[in-house]
């Protein structure tokens, strides 16, 4: 029997398992390293369930994110302690080394090896050392990995990255280091794999990269134009924007989006401190007034966006007079729903030798104020929509019975299950706002979810 032929009757029926830490672009990348398992015959299985093959693609961000990654691969061993396990994406880029020397791990493979992974390993079989596969920063910067998520899973919602890497300097970030400088997806191809993702039926397209609004800088078109090319697209979709710097927010980005239904009413805009001093210490490309005149800008040409916002606390050198001046800017500007991360100490950041330092516990407290308010930001930002009628993508079912899915301006819907609903959009009216979700009604109907959501 040829090796060849061998090697793939091998791999029939062999499971393998994906699991992913951080951000919606790494999200869109786990999709492209299951499809290169699956052409060569495995079979994708949940992560909790016994695999041959446990995949996990990390994110460097915080040290929770990488203190997941060691619980995931223990977890997983647990569940098969013969699995091979492969560890990839921003952590393993940073510090192999580091990952190799966890008990149970067989391969480590950088940012760009993940893209091409069956050309570093031959076998899946237990190894008594990890093999190590990483490129330089310089390799980075000139090479793309295409990624989309629409090959293994089956949501409704596809995530396609079309940017990769980033040119700003912040302070705090190890962005840079673990996936090089900003580069894009040539404009043909991303209009060609956007028709084949509304082909197939995706229904949502999320526009994903490190930084998206970067899009374009060596080619002859810059993001707007990209946006442009993508809403004349034929086909019953919208896009949305996983995230977009405030100095790349246009006004043409705006008017584009307010002039048509194939963009969600939906932006989401880092800010990370309220504070002018501490923006100046990340580096950031703004101040706070700069910010501000923004989101009102947005706010007053459509009070329903919704708009969602980075914030980092316990930045060195964050006081907590400055802590408070973050506190008060966002809840006196208009936005939705806000994001809030803990600062985390990133090996080779220039953050590192700051003075200022914020314990842990104080840390903690300052996150803990701003998740309360970015509850009541929420609820006051849903609140609005009771008795209105909204246009809702539904996607998938719990096992409450229960469908879920999101206006264009990110309010998250539940209504009870009907199969019939799912991947479509539908006309419904908010009836009432339950947490961090609204329950609504389709013409006619009269219900509450209240009891079925969890």
């Amino acid at each position: 029997m040829p090796w060849h032929v061998s090697t793939v009757l091998k791999r029939m029926n062999k499971k393998v398992a994906l699991h992913t830490l951080g951000c919606k672009l790494n999200f869109s990348e786990t999709a492209a390293i299951g499809k290169q398992f699956t052409t060569r015959g495995f079979s994708v299985v949940e992560f909790s369930d016994h695999a041959d093959v446990y995949v996990l693609n990390t994110c460097s961000v915080t040290d929770n994110a990488e203190k997941e990654c060691r619980q995931v691969i223990r977890r997983a061993l647990r569940r098969n302690p013969e699995a091979f396990i492969l560890v990839t994406g921003c952590y393993a880029q940073l510090r192999p080394e580091e990952i190799a020397r966890i008990d149970g791990v067989d391969a480590v493979l950088g940012s760009n090896e993940k893209f091409d992974l069956f050309s570093y390993l031959s076998d899946f079989n237990k190894k008594e050392l990890a093999c190590i596969y990483t490129s330089s920063k310089e390799e980075l910067d000139h090479s793309f990995g295409v990624a989309s998520s629409t090959d293994i899973d089956s949501r409704t919602r596809a995530y396609f990255k079309i940017q990769d890497g980033c040119d700003y300097k912040c302070t705090y970030c190890t962005i840079p280091l673990a996936r090089g400088g900003s580069r894009s997806l040539e404009p043909e191809k991303v209009i060609e794999q956007f028709r084949s993702i509304v082909n197939q039926g995706y229904k949502e397209i999320i526009l994903t990269g490190v930084n998206v609004g970067d899009y374009g800088k060596s080619f002859e078109i810059d993001f707007y134009c990209l946006l442009k090319k993508l809403v004349s697209v034929e086909g019953d979709f919208r896009i949305r924007i996983s995230s977009i710097e405030p100095n790349l927010l246009t006004d043409e980005i705006i008017a584009l989006t307010l002039s048509t239904e194939k963009l969600c009413k939906h932006f989401h805009i880092p800010l990370q401190s309220g504070s002018d001093k501490i923006l100046r210490l990340m580096q950031r490309r703004y101040n706070a007034k700069d910010y501000k005149s923004l989101i009102t800008k947005l706010h007053k040409a459509d009070p329903e966006i919704g708009i969602g916002v980075d914030v980092i606390t316990g930045f060195p050198g964050e006081t907590g007079e400055e802590f408070i001046e973050t506190y008060n800017f966002l809840r006196d500007l208009p936005v939705s729903y806000l994001h809030v991360f803990n600062y985390s100490e990133r090996p080779d950041t220039k953050a590192i030798p700051f003075l200022g330092k914020v314990g842990s516990a104080e840390r903690k407290h300052r996150s803990a104020l701003l998740r309360i308010l970015s509850d009541k930001k929420r609820f006051a930002f849903q609140e609005k929509f009771i008795g209105k009628k909204e246009r809702v993508l539904f996607e998938e079912a719990d096992d409450n019975g229960v469908i879920k899915g999101f206006t264009s301006n990110y309010i998250r819907i539940f209504h009870p299950f009907r199969r019939e609903l799912q991947n479509q959009f539908s006309e419904v009216s908010i009836e009432k706002v339950l947490g961090n979700y609204c329950n609504a009604s389709l013409e006619g109907e009269n219900f509450s979810v209240e009891r079925l959501a969890v």
